[in-house]
């Protein structure tokens, strides 16, 4: 009997894995750390099983901007955007316009020469190539609210003082920076984009040309009453309304959630998230915020990331793009004003019909 329980003895100390093996000697202990070594095994298994067990029926308890935005849909906030962005877009669209209108004046009251005729308008363009990377950056690193109030300040100021110029040199340099605060302006449809559902987003994008007409037919009827009785300079002044405008309503617009996120901000970006939820009616999702891409910290806002292996060839036909629309739209834009001019030997020794007819 005794023999028995021995044996028993030892069969449930290798079972469990009990310390006490070396009690039965080298041979037993050695048989017992093997039969311990694979219950541990076993062990581990089964508790791997349970790991990917529990992974597959916990439901994930994460969401990113873009899964929440999809979710709130398009509503209230996402219209009161497309205004506020609208507005700004008009405004832009206003100074491009009054492009083809104050070449023409400055010709017939400072009789300058078709070289600074074209020098006027191709200063604002420089303005905005030279800056474009600038705001970019700026609105990369402290948000596109920010970029977009600055813009709209200096734009307004700086089309104050255009209206005001004393003489061709000061109607430049003015212009000029006009051209460098106008390089902010396609911000406001970063940010308009990134509110955006991805359902709606492209169609809700190209509806902003709708804005950008109605500023360039604002500004021509504009140019119609107010160029015959009070001049270039009062046209130049009336038009930065639109952007007083859009500055004053600046504060009430929201920063990007996007940004917060890549920002190390996701308490600012739950607020503005919760915000779009009781606008458009929706409940706020459950969850932790995550970011959804790669643009953190220090990556972001490189222009060098534009050429890289995944975004070069889209940048690249972007950018290609971009120029012949450019080309081919300013080109009519700036043309229009040349239609119906007759021709005149010497700009110098002629009377301004241009003028003449618009003060009739």
């Amino acid at each position: 009997m005794s023999q028995i329980l021995s044996v028993a003895s030892r069969a449930v100390r290798g079972k469990t894995g009990s310390r006490y093996e070396d009690l039965d000697g080298p041979n037993k202990g050695s048989s017992d750390g093997g039969r311990r070594g694979s219950n541990e095994g076993g062990d581990t298994m089964q508790g791997q099983e349970l790991e990917m067990n529990s992974v597959s029926i916990v439901p994930d308890d994460t969401f990113t901007v873009g899964q929440a935005v999809n979710a709130f849909g398009f509503g209230k906030f996402q219209a009161k955007l497309s205004l506020f962005t609208g507005l700004c877009w008009m405004a832009d669209s206003m100074e491009m316009t009054i492009l083809s209108i104050l070449s023409p004046a400055l010709h017939c009251e400072w009789q300058i020469t078709r070289y600074q005729q074209a020098l006027t308008t191709t200063i604002v363009f420089m303005g905005m190539m030279l800056s474009s990377t600038f705001w970019g950056y700026v609105s990369d690193r402290y948000g596109r609210k920010q970029a977009l109030t600055l813009c709209a300040v200096l734009l307004f100021y700086y089309g104050i003082l255009s209206s005001l110029a004393p003489s061709y040199t000061w109607i430049l340099f003015l212009r000029g920076l006009v051209g460098f605060a106008i390089g902010c302006v396609p911000q406001s449809v970063t940010l308009y984009a990134e509110f955006l559902p991805s359902k709606q987003r492209a169609k809700c994008v190209v509806l902003l040309d709708c804005f950008w007409a109605l500023g360039a037919c604002f500004e021509v009827l504009l140019a119609l009453i107010v160029m015959p009785t009070l001049g270039w300079k009062w046209l130049l002044a009336l038009s930065t309304a639109p952007l007083l405008a859009f500055a004053c309503i600046c504060p009430w617009l929201p920063e990007s959630a996007r940004f917060h996120v890549a920002s190390g901000q996701p308490e600012k970006a739950l607020a503005t998230l919760r915000t779009i939820a009781a606008d458009n009616g929706k409940p706020m999702l459950l969850g932790r915020l995550v970011v959804d891409d790669n643009t953190v910290g220090e990556h972001r806002g490189r222009v060098r990331d534009l050429l890289s292996v995944q975004l070069r060839t889209t940048s690249l036909l972007l950018w290609y793009i971009w120029t012949v629309c450019a080309f081919c739209y300013y080109g009519v834009v700036l043309m229009t004003t040349e239609l119906l001019k007759p021709p005149i030997p010497d700009v110098r020794k002629r009377p301004c019909q241009v003028q003449g007819c618009l003060n009739q």
